[in-house]
């Protein structure tokens, strides 16, 4: 098999026909990630909630592919007003510390079920 799937209950259950995560030839590359919380289903209240939940799913996906969020190597992430840029890019700031992968904040219309956030994600596990 030249890829593998990745999938852990760290992180949500898809809601359609995706995986979490593919590994393939070192690379892993992240589904985009809702802020959903993987143990209850439940959505969190707040821009910054949401961004932290979206970053800890996709961290999760990448952890359990054998990575550590410092093998993230590239990130989108998806929100439906430009106004909300500060409060995600301080949580993102926050969960990734001095590592700085590449990153794409593309401001869009509305997400899947009302969410203010979602995050995809490229790492690389060699």
């Amino acid at each position: 098999m030249t890829h593998q799937i990745i999938q852990t209950p760290m992180a949500p259950r898809p809601m359609g026909h995706y995986s979490q995560g593919v590994l393939a030839h070192g690379i892993l590359f992240v589904s985009g990630q809702l802020p959903f919380d993987p143990a209850d289903g439940s959505l969190p209240e707040g821009v910054e909630a949401q961004a932290r939940q979206a970053l800890r799913n996709v961290i999760a996906i990448v952890e359990a592919a054998g990575g550590t969020r410092e093998s993230i190597v590239q990130m989108q992430i998806f929100i439906p007003d430009i106004s909300h840029w500060p409060k995600v890019n301080q949580v993102y700031e926050e969960l990734l510390g001095s590592h700085k992968p590449a990153r794409t904040v593309v401001p869009t219309r509305d997400l899947h079920l009302g969410a203010f956030v979602e995050v995809n994600a490229i790492a690389h596990l060699g």
